[in-house]
């Protein structure tokens, strides 16, 4: 169904998207995308074929995701913060063959695109110009206004999200369109469905929870009011400005709104918000005890993932009831608290946390049929969490089976660190584990042990570490153990270097 189309003839002079001081009707949304979604097909991007999008927050940003799905192909998000050895990486394994660059990415773009050579359209947004390359808008003035010949599942539209990598390298999530009555369920479960539904976007759009969230609202007919970047009292200034209704964010993005000063705060009116949605990573129950009171009874908290989606919902009536829970199942989700031989664990017992197979969440790792069997259970699907479930079905999550970092909301996998810090010639092993941080939730920590008679600082070798990987993967302390405890088969304990750091938390991610 084209949701786009179906608000453009009903409502073509009202506006849907917004930022700073452009507003597009969805009308003008309805041809720019038809136009860009033509000259892809055009230019001979195929039904299914991947597409990247790296660019900053912007109408363009959500205009390319659009027209991508438009003409039948796959958007890819892209991190903003890789450098050239990573992004290269995703280009040449996602087989992408068109690529959206924006802003700063551009000057990357120069740098790797003669080693992408799947790639066969560059797409430049704003106003670079490149002779390797077509502008964006080149194809909208080319592309024809007609309706493209969309296919029906594509409203809602499938994505591929790449993750940080468990086994060194990061794995494309592939997810085809979603189901929209789950889609109706989540947003309905979350408290997003609002006749004057305006939706502020207020982190970075290559994560998979913005980027769904400005996607279901304007499926739903709503307005989305795109941040180019994040700052928190710009934040409460486009919600009193614009009347926002709902907004994602990660604890860190709330943590920095209720650490503004009380009479920062009281310049703005937020009266409008009904639904200031939390998830990415734990939010300290501070931060959302200040928040219930700041902004109201609004406050919703969900687990869930790239992969699986949505899992659990926390309703605003519940944050303090159930402190540290993050909810019961979402609508439509069946979940399971199992141990290691997948038999159902006592309520309030730890277990791996599983959700059984519904149309919300992945596909397949692409290209990575061993990495996709890894989460699997029969029909059941996991990615590493343990949790408890109380005589009230709510869940707890309490620690994580594997050894993903969540710092600032953002999924950091300690193997894809440790395979670049073992390329130094000076060291012999490393383990790369979070550890607590007051501000981010966890921080990276890399333990090294050298090879004898090798001479190595800390800032040496974060140094060398930034030079193959985004900063926020790059360790901000070392410590360099005398002794790397080992099991008989002498494979590293990590959890013996790991768990001091966490001696006297309650919550161990």
């Amino acid at each position: 169904m084209d949701f786009v189309s179906i608000h453009a003839q009903s409502k073509p002079d009202v506006v849907v998207y917004i930022e700073d001081d452009r507003r597009w009707t969805w009308r003008e949304l309805l041809e720019r995308r038809n136009r860009l979604a033509n000259s892809l097909v055009k230019a001979g991007v195929g039904r299914g074929e991947h597409v990247v999008v790296y660019a900053p927050n912007s109408l363009e940003y959500l205009l390319a995701a659009s027209a991508t799905r438009a003409a039948n192909a796959v958007p890819v998000p892209m991190n903003h913060r890789l450098v050239a050895e990573e992004a290269l990486y995703i280009l040449d394994h996602s087989d992408a063959v068109a690529a959206f660059v924006g802003g700063p990415f551009v000057a990357m773009a120069d740098a790797i695109r003669r080693h992408a050579a799947k790639v066969r359209l560059w797409v430049l947004m704003g106003g670079e110009r490149r002779p390797w390359a077509v502008s964006l808008d080149e194809l909208l003035e080319k592309g024809s206004p007609e309706p493209p010949a969309l296919d029906p599942t594509q409203g809602l539209g499938g994505s591929m999200i790449y993750t940080g990598g468990t086994t060194g390298k990061p794995k494309g999530a592939s997810r085809a369109a979603s189901d929209p009555q789950i889609t109706l369920a989540y947003m309905q479960g979350l408290g997003m469905i609002h006749d004057d539904h305006v939706h502020l976007v207020a982190g970075p759009l290559y994560h998979s929870a913005p980027g769904s969230f400005a996607l279901f609202t304007v499926v739903l007919g709503g307005g989305v009011v795109v941040m180019r970047k994040f700052d928190a009292e710009h934040a409460l200034h486009l919600i009193q400005k614009h009347r926002v209704t709902s907004t994602f964010m990660a604890p860190t993005l709330i943590k920095r709104i209720v650490d503004l000063p009380e009479s920062v705060r009281a310049r703005y009116d937020v009266a409008s918000m009904r639904a200031l949605v939390v998830a990415a990573a734990p939010c300290p129950m501070r931060v959302k005890e200040e928040a219930l009171r700041y902004f109201g009874a609004c406050l919703y908290e969900f687990y869930g993932s790239t992969e699986l989606g949505i899992n659990t919902i926390l309703r605003p009536e519940d944050v303090l009831r159930k402190p540290g829970s993050c909810g019961r199942a979402a609508p439509g989700v069946e979940i399971a608290v199992l141990d290691d031989d997948g038999e159902p664990v006592p309520v309030g017992r730890p277990g791996e946390l599983y959700v059984r197979r519904f149309g919300g969440m992945f596909d397949a790792y692409y290209k990575n049929p061993e990495a996709t069997r890894q989460t699997r259970r029969g029909e059941w699907y996991s990615v590493g969490d343990v949790a408890t479930v109380d005589e009230d079905g709510f869940y707890t999550l309490c620690d994580r089976k594997r050894d993903m970092i969540i710092s600032g909301g953002v999924n950091i996998y300690p193997a894809e660190i440790e395979d670049v810090l073992h390329r130094h010639p000076a060291v012999e092993d490393v383990a790369v584990f979070g550890v607590p941080d007051d501000d981010w939730g966890e921080r990276v920590h890399a333990a090294v042990q050298l090879r004898p008679a090798e001479a190595l600082t800390a800032d040496e070798l974060c140094a060398f570490a930034r030079q193959h990987l985004a900063d926020y993967k790059v360790p901000r302390e070392v410590s360099f153990p005398t002794e790397f405890p080992r099991d008989t088969a002498g494979k590293l304990i990590k959890r013996l270097l790991r768990d001091p750091y966490w001696t006297g938390r309650e919550r161990k991610i």
